[in-house]
């Protein structure tokens, strides 16, 4: 009986948590493999080169920070409203080597270096951008507020993890809650 191939899924995966932790010179196929328990051959079986790998990571991640997400709160039906509150609660949840904030982090930060990778995320903030204009165009009219909310929702959720204050009297779970429903309202 054959040997049995860790699945091209695996070193996505393990190619967004090193990306994660130390940026794309960390995605080192030596590295993956050791990380997998598995040896680098196996990665010439699913990919050409490192690039090739890490294009299949930015699509990955492409694909499940934006079109799986607008799926998944589009398939569960309802109001603009009930839509972005399961919008809110998607992202707020959002873990994993491609939900989760510090993959996000990683990303843009290596946008700022490599053009490529900058116009992808410009692609992906673009989409979701149109996504949350439409949903907050149901709950009100005025095209300055849609995109103010739009833009106030969608800096929240990258930049709330660099704000290190205290809130007075309330805690950042209680802040996010009211922060969420003033969005909403």
């Amino acid at each position: 009986m054959g040997a049995t191939r860790t699945p091209r899924g695996k070193w996505i995966e393990e190619g967004l948590r090193a990306l994660s932790a130390g940026g794309p010179e960390a995605v080192r196929i030596e590295l993956l493999a050791q990380a997998l328990g598995v040896s680098k051959g196996g990665f010439y079986g699913y990919f050409k080169n490192r690039d090739a790998l890490l294009t299949e990571m930015l699509d990955t991640w492409e694909r499940e920070v934006a079109e799986a997400v607008i799926e998944r709160v589009e398939s569960g039906g309802g109001d603009a409203r009930t839509r972005l509150e399961r919008l809110f609660a998607i992202a707020t949840a959002g873990q994993g080597p491609t939900m989760g904030v510090v993959a996000e982090l990683a990303i843009r930060d290596w946008a700022r270096r490599d053009d490529d990778v900058a116009r992808r995320l410009r692609r992906v903030d673009n989409r979701r951008m149109e996504y949350l204009r439409s949903l907050f165009g149901g709950i009100c009219c005025d095209e300055g507020e849609v995109e103010a909310r739009s833009m106030l929702a969608f800096s929240l959720r990258i930049g709330e993890h660099f704000i290190a204050a205290d809130h007075v009297g309330r805690s950042r779970a209680e802040v996010m809650e009211l922060t969420r429903e003033w969005l909403l309202r």
